[in-house]
């Protein structure tokens, strides 16, 4: 055997006498670090923008877009009067965002003494390794440990991977929704309860999993005899079904409580989509076709009059059916795929596709499992720069601020 042999079972036997959960660690940690470079080269020539000076530091650029709302929220909490347009519709404002992620920095800044920037960064980057461990364990239920742990790799160098490490809730949401994956798939319904009621004031997620949930219980029923459902299981299940809608819907009845308006909350997440197709009540289902049609057209410069916004719907719609019941796909069980399929559905019904969206799929990180399956070397190698690449483009495209810059993260 020669020495590169040697040396390379050597590194290889140290990897395997590390456990999983630090794997796990060092692989997210590695992400991060690659991503952190990647950052700082743009922060670096970072133009002077709404938030920040030239060339800002790391903590200062993690923390632009939403993260300059998360601070309002921080510092000065949520308006009581909703801000109007010149024409009176509901403008941009704080109750489009959650409350625990700007809880919880605030809170480090108040032990801490950090002001928001490095706290919120902080605060994100911990809950992106605990996310980290968490997804580890419970891909470590459906596919083989060196599968499981190449979709943790999947998972930390996903082209939108730097969202887990600036400030924004999803590295928190995350954490909590693998939590309550986990525990779902292991029968643990009542400890769902807590997570998921936290998990549905960090990022909109109640509705989805609620949906997830009453799915979960269908599915249990129907395949009873061969899986026994026991009452006291049934009913653990139904409660948190319904539990999570009601968290779901608790975050708008808040806003209507506090501003006086009903729609207070919808109406905020519209003024978002304004820029596009102008103000509009909340139609279920309808965004995806609008906003097809708007990029088609405005994006692509496809001629108007063909209902491009019916076929993109389609297209996706076919796409995500065959995805999700591929082999693949099968083998990391009913739940994931019923989570997927939820959030998916949940998504169609209530958002209007834009840059954002591509952020919005985070919690669909289970299909990492399908994407880490291929075995090859040069598959695996090739999935990881690919990915980073990625990561590349979606900082350049959509974090760095140019001017009047219209593909928000």
């Amino acid at each position: 055997m020669s020495g590169t042999d040697l040396r390379t079972r050597s590194v290889l036997d140290l990897w395997l006498r590390i456990p999983w959960w630090g794997q796990a660690l060092l692989v997210f940690g590695a992400a991060r670090a690659v991503t952190t470079g990647i950052l700082l080269v743009v922060a670096a020539g970072q133009p002077a923008n709404a938030w920040t000076g030239p060339s800002p530091s790391y903590a200062d650029f993690a923390a632009i877009w939403d993260g300059h709302w998360y601070r309002i929220i921080a510092e000065s909490g949520y308006p009581v009067v909703l801000p109007r347009t010149d024409g009176g519709h509901v403008a941009e404002n704080a109750w489009a965002f959650m409350p625990v992620y700007p809880g919880v920095v605030r809170a480090l800044m108040l032990l801490t003494g950090l002001p928001w920037a490095p706290a919120a960064a902080a605060v994100s980057i911990a809950c992106g390794f605990a996310s980290a461990v968490v997804v580890a364990k419970l891909f470590r239920l459906v596919l083989a440990p060196s599968t499981a742990m190449f979709a943790v790799v999947c998972f930390s160098v996903s082209p939108l991977s730097p969202i887990l490490q600036v400030a924004y809730a999803e590295s928190m949401h995350l954490l909590l929704l693998a939590v309550a994956l986990y525990l779902v798939m292991r029968r643990r319904y009542w400890l769902v309860l807590p997570v998921i009621a936290l998990a549905s004031f960090t990022r909109p997620s109640g509705l989805a999993f609620a949906l997830f949930m009453l799915l979960h219980v269908l599915h249990r029923w129907w395949t009873r005899r061969r899986d026994p459902f026991p009452p006291n299981e049934m009913v653990a299940a139904s409660v948190t079904a319904v539990a999570s809608g009601i968290f779901g819907l608790g975050w708008p009845l808040i806003a209507w409580a506090v501003t006086g308006q009903l729609t207070a909350y919808t109406d905020t997440e519209l003024a978002w989509r304004a820029g596009y197709i102008g103000y509009s009540h909340l139609v279920p289902f309808a965004g995806w076709f609008q906003g097809l049609d708007w990029w088609a057209q405005n994006g692509l410069g496809l001629p108007a009059g063909f209902w491009w916004g019916a076929v993109g719907v389609l297209v996706l719609v076919a796409g995500t059916i065959a995805l999700l019941l591929s082999p693949p796909a099968k083998r990391l069980g009913v739940d994931l795929r019923l989570w997927v399929a939820s959030y998916l559905l949940y998504l169609f019904a209530v958002f209007f596709p834009q840059s954002s969206t591509f952020r919005l799929l985070v919690p669909v990180f289970p299909l990492a499992g399908v994407i880490a399956q291929p075995r090859s070397i040069v598959y695996r190698v090739a999935v990881v720069v690919v990915s980073i690449a990625a990561q590349v483009g979606w900082i350049l495209i959509a974090w760095r601020v140019d001017g009047y810059d219209w593909t928000p993260p």
